[in-house]
This record gives C-alpha cells, sequence and structure tokens, in this order.
C-alpha cells in the first residue's frame, strides 16, 4: 500500500553551503499516522537571517547527532521508493538540502506549490502562510496537531508540516473538480512536472501587464530577456516561447 510522506526541513540557511537542521515529516498510510521531527547538528553555522524565520538556535542543536544519524532520517530511506509519494511545498528547495545530505529520492513527487500555481493562478500568492490564512486552514489545525500529538509553530518543520497536510486535503479536491475524469494524487505528480504558464508580469517595466499583450507590443523585449536574463526560470521562459509562438 502507497505511504504518503508530507515532508518539511528547516535549514541553516538558503546558500549552497547550508545545511539540513531539522527534519520534520508525517507518513499518511500507516495506522497510527507516523510522526517524525527530530534536530539534528551540523558544522555550516546557522544563519541570523535563517534564525530569525525558525527561531532555531545554536543550542537546540547541542548534543544532536547529525542528519544522516537521525531516526526520522533512517525511516525516510527506508520509505524512499517508487511505491511512496513525498509532498513538499516548494520541493525543490527541500529536495536539494537533502541531496546535500545523501538523500536520493526516489519517490514520486507532489509540489503543492506547482500545484497551487496551477490550479489557482490567480491568487495573489502561493505561500503556504498566505494559504493558511486565505483558506482558514488555522482553525482546522488545533484540532488537527492533537490529534498528530504535533505542537503548531509557524515556520517550524512539523508546524509546517501540518499546515500543508490541510492545505494538501484542500489542493486535492480542487484538482478532482478541475479533472474529474483522472486520479488526483496522479494528477498532482503530472502538474508538478507541468510547465506552468505565467499570465502576468510581476516584475520589471511590464510589471502588471499580461504576457500576451506584451507579446503584441513589445515582442524584442521578450526575446532580450530569453537571450540575456539567466536567472529567468524555467515556467518564465516557456510563457515567454509559448506567447511568442502564437
Amino acid at each position: 500500500m502507497a505511504k504518503y510522506i508530507i515532508l518539511d526541513t528547516e535549514t541553516t540557511g538558503v546558500s549552497e553551503t547550508d545545511r539540513v537542521i531539522q527534519l520534520g515529516y508525517v507518513v499518511l498510510g500507516t495506522n497510527p499516522i507516523e510522526v517524525h521531527n527530530e534536530f539534528n547538528s551540523t558544522d555550516i553555522p546557522i544563519g541570523f537571517g535563517a534564525m530569525e524565520v525558525h527561531g532555531i538556535t545554536p543550542d537546540l542543536l547541542e548534543g544532536k547527532v547529525i542528519c544522516t544519524e537521525t531516526s526520522a532520517y533512517k525511516r525516510l530511506e527506508e520509505l524512499n521508493t517508487n511505491d511512496n509519494y513525498l509532498i513538499i511545498h516548494n520541493a525543490p528547495f527541500d529536495i536539494k538540502m537533502l541531496e546535500k545530505e545523501g538523500f536520493n529520492v526516489q519517490m514520486k513527487v507532489i509540489d503543492t506549490l506547482r500545484v497551487a500555481k496551477h490550479i489557482l493562478p490567480d491568487e495573489d500568492a502561493h505561500r503556504l502562510q498566505y494559504f493558511r490564512y486565505k483558506m482558514e486552514l488555522y482553525k482546522e489545525e488545533e484540532k488537527e496537531a492533537a490529534t498528530l500529538g504535533v505542537v503548531v509553530k509557524a515556520h517550524d518543520a512539523i508546524g509546517d508540516v501540518l499546515v500543508l497536510k490541510l492545505l494538501l486535503s484542500k489542493l486535492r479536491i480542487a484538482v478532482q473538480e478541475a479533472y474529474p475524469s483522472e486520479n488526483p494524487v496522479e494528477k498532482m505528480v503530472d502538474l508538478t512536472n507541468t510547465p506552468i504558464l505565467v499570465k502576468t508580469f510581476r516584475f520589471g517595466k511590464h510589471k502588471g501587464k499580461e504576457l500576451v499583450e506584451v507579446a503584441r507590443e513589445d515582442a524584442g523585449y521578450l526575446r532580450w530577456m530569453l537571450s540575456n536574463m539567466d536567472n529567468l526560470d524555467e515556467d518564465m521562459k516557456y510563457s515567454i516561447n509559448t506567447v511568442l509562438a502564437q
């Protein structure tokens, strides 16, 4: 029977050298639901900007083992098969951090951030905490936390996992409504791997304009972006190429 691992990490920062310091996840498909939540040590100091976000200070890591020696990491390795699903909000970040710890993902991945961007494209934001309030998930989380024995704390790994579990239920319904003839879980995997068609500029001189409008009025600028902006993400590249081809 497939298992669904809803996961979040907290880290020393967001740069290439930063590492995992907290691994939290729940496993659905087991009875009872498994809850894993562990701090771990690392040689990389925690950045002050990171502390500001998650509140993890060096003293909380004193005496802790490294990530690969935690029971949470070892159990995650046991679960790491193609039969199971790994569910993360902004999956590339956490997966990259796990890869630094030697973890090579074999599970099917559902990135709820990408799913939300596909299904709810007109939202002002797609951050987890945005949906926590927009969808009033906070009204359900205390009951959910009590069931799982989880303490709710914003930006804490296991606290975010609990919110993500509630968001996943909402997204599953939305996906089922949008694609009634398809399995919603498999469709979320598919959407995770499908380029997102960006409709509106959110930066630069055309901020707020529709891409199709800019393609009509200033196609040269879009071609310049493709040739000169090395940090242009894959979704924007896909969207620009799509509107230029129309």
